[in-house]
């Protein structure tokens, strides 16, 4: 019984790369299917298309979309994530990959209520007051009913669909087989982390997948606007969820994308762009956690003008790290400092290949020339984001899924507050947003944090260095390196070694005083709160201790030798 399950299995699989590279091959991407090792799997027969004629040819992006959706649930949803990445692909593909419609056949209605009976332990006649068969959308993953609650509260009941999970699982197997078998065969591939790409991608999908899930982005959503009666986040009801249905308040509304009837409704267009774009920028500069699919789908504007927002299951996290490489970015393009917009941007980088920085930098130097002497209200955020994109792909640089979900999102919004109003800009709601994450870089709590960093790692270079050089001695001894220095070269090398070690030293013990003092301040608030201004004052001192000799070291570095 086990053999004929495996050799079932088995045969699936095979039947499911051949509809691949049918596919692929189909729509003239045959260099996938070489690439991909697909092409034994691939009929030499197969023409280019086989659908009804069209009146205009197709473009690349065109088959690569009809490709997509072809290939069902898992493939579109690769396609719209792709369409989020405009640091891996150009705007006509964006473009394309964003029309993938997500829609499906619906699930008969005696299955969604048994589906429901099983999750629940109830038919939905018994759980509701009244339930709706017939769905309100009908996707890939799942679909969504209209219901009423026994108090009267209208909610929606979201149903996944019945055996979606094991289709999916397959697909993102193969997927992540696929991956690894490109990164093996094309060269090119080292220009783009493939295998983290579609481990990021399994993520995301599974994530989204899991309603318990987007059920604790909505209420983490609720709790950051709970303080704002502008924006209404939909309640959950956790008596009626579980990891397969998901019941949520119901909420109605204008579509933000439908001018004439904001204006009927005596919508004030012009402010609604400023709110919603300032909604949208609080999660990510305030709250850290964003809504990352904020289409004009997805946001309603209630009577009276409050910005109802649904659909949790795709959102984006600002971690500390990426936060501070965002604060260093946004200081080198406020600063026109192309050597530190480099190494920021390196230092994003998910690749490893080779860039070259000196053109690089001669390319970032023309870029920041086009914005130099504008504050960032005066400036068009989505010409420039697309710009300094379009580099990132010319050098073959990744961004962090977070960062690309990111700057996808502050395009959407910019394009939704146009579509609102001809005239807005979002620089001038990006502005004191960023300048107060600027700022915050270099707070005393960011400073210390970083400082402790930098002794952390100061303490692991000295347990791993030993090591590494018993390396370099065991090379030497035994031929493998030939070094050859004069005297008077080495004289200087040592010295910089000594006042790298003493600044080194400098500052792990002032990072160890400030972490020092914040523990004991934050452990005992009884014993230390009356010795709290003392205590940071001298951490403070301290600081400015080190910062003054380590600038005074700098210069003495500077000095002309004799």
């Amino acid at each position: 019984m086990k053999q004929r399950v495996e050799r079932h299995e088995l045969k699936q699989r095979v039947q499911r790369y051949e509809e691949i590279g049918e596919a692929l091959a189909r729509h003239g991407l045959g260099f996938i299917v070489g690439i991909a090792g697909l092409e034994r799997w691939v009929p030499l027969h197969h023409g280019l298309l086989g659908h009804e004629p069209r009146t205009t040819p197709y473009t690349n992006p065109d088959h690569l979309r009809t490709a997509l959706e072809e290939l069902g649930p898992t493939f579109i949803k690769l396609g719209q994530l792709l369409s989020t990445r405009p640091d891996l692909l150009p705007p006509e593909y964006q473009s394309e990959l964003s029309k993938l419609q997500d829609d499906a056949p619906p699930v008969p209605g005696p299955t969604i209520r048994q589906l429901i009976r099983d999750e629940l332990g109830a038919s939905p006649e018994d759980l509701f007051a009244q339930f709706s068969a017939e769905p309100l959308a009908s996707a890939s993953i799942g679909q969504a009913h209209a219901a009423t609650l026994r108090d009267g509260t209208p909610v929606v009941v979201k149903v996944r669909r019945p055996g979606i999970v094991p289709t999916i699982e397959a697909d993102l197997d193969i997927l992540q087989n696929l991956a690894a078998r490109i990164s093996r065969r094309w060269e090119a591939a080292a220009d783009y982390n493939l295998i983290g790409m579609a481990d990021e991608f399994a993520q995301t999908l599974r994530a989204e997948l899991d309603y318990l899930q987007e059920g604790r982005n909505a209420e983490r959503f609720a709790a950051n606007f709970a303080a704002d009666p502008g924006v209404h986040i939909p309640r959950v009801f956790w008596e009626t969820t579980t990891s397969r249905v998901l019941t949520l308040e119901r909420i109605t509304g204008t579509k933000v994308n439908d001018p004439d009837a904001l204006d009927a409704a005596g919508i004030d267009r012009r402010a609604l762009a400023r709110r919603a774009a300032r909604t949208v920028v609080k999660m990510v500069f305030d709250d850290g956690f964003f809504h990352a699919d904020p289409h004009p789908g997805n946001l309603f504007i209630e009577p009276g003008g409050r910005i109802g927002l649904i659909d949790f299951g795709m959102v984006g996290e600002i971690t500390d790290k990426l936060g501070d490489q965002l604060g260093v970015l946004l200081t080198a393009l406020t600063r026109s400092d192309p050597d530190r917009l480099v190494s920021a941007l390196l230092d994003l980088s998910l690749t490893q290949s080779f860039v070259d920085r000196s053109q690089f930098r001669a390319d970032l130097t023309r870029f920041i020339a086009l914005y130099d002497g504008r504050q960032l209200g005066e400036i068009e955020i989505g010409p420039l984001i697309r710009q300094a994109l379009g580099l990132c792909r010319t050098y073959h640089l990744q961004m962090p899924q977070e960062m690309a979900k990111l700057l996808k999102m502050v395009l959407m919004t910019e394009g939704m507050g146009v579509n609102l109003d001809p005239q807005f800009n979002l620089g001038e709601v990006l502005q004191p947003f960023a300048q107060q994450l600027i700022l915050r870089r270099f707070s005393p709590q960011a400073l210390a944090r970083r400082m402790t960093a930098a002794g952390i790692d100061a303490v692991e270079l000295a347990v791993e260095l030993p090591e590494a050089l018993r390396r370099i001695v065991a090379a030497v001894d035994t031929g493998g390196i030939e070094v050859h220095l004069r005297a008077d070269e080495l004289e200087p090398l040592v010295g910089r070694m000594e006042r790298i070690g003493n600044r080194l030293v400098a500052g792990m013990i002032t990072a160890a005083f400030i972490g020092g003092v914040g523990g004991l301040t934050a452990g005992d608030k009884e014993r230390w709160g009356n010795w709290q201004s003392p205590l940071m004052g001298a951490g403070l001192g301290a600081a400015s201790t080190l910062g003054a000799y380590l600038a005074w070291t700098s210069r003495r570095n500077k000095r002309p030798r004799p």
